[in-house]
């Protein structure tokens, strides 16, 4: 399952350490709303790690201070740090691939 979160929860679920795939997106983008199904699915193939998604519109500073001006972006954080990011659109089985590197 992936939890729409504010920029404040995402920041302390970073800050404990956990495993963290975070979708940044925005309601009138089309990519995302191609992409949140795919999240969904895969969130469900990685259950030891959690799922959430941002709006950049209603979380800019976070969004800013992650270099986060094109959506979808899709980061991976692990020890408070982020690990990686994909910029754009991927198909389930490519995104999966991304997942897998990073997680």
């Amino acid at each position: 399952m992936v939890k729409e979160m504010t920029g404040q929860e995402l920041d302390e679920l970073v800050a404990t350490g956990k495993k963290t795939v975070c979708d940044f997106f925005a309601t009138w983008c089309g990519p995302c709303r191609m992409l949140s199904p795919v999240m969904e699915e895969l969130s469900e193939e990685f259950p030891d790690t959690t799922f959430a998604k941002v709006d950049v519109d209603q979380n800019g500073d976070l969004a800013a201070s992650l270099n986060v001006f094109s959506i979808p972006d899709v980061f991976v954080f692990e020890n408070g740090e982020v690990k990686d990011h994909n910029l754009g659109y991927l198909p389930k089985e490519q995104m999966r691939e991304f997942l897998k590197k990073n997680l």
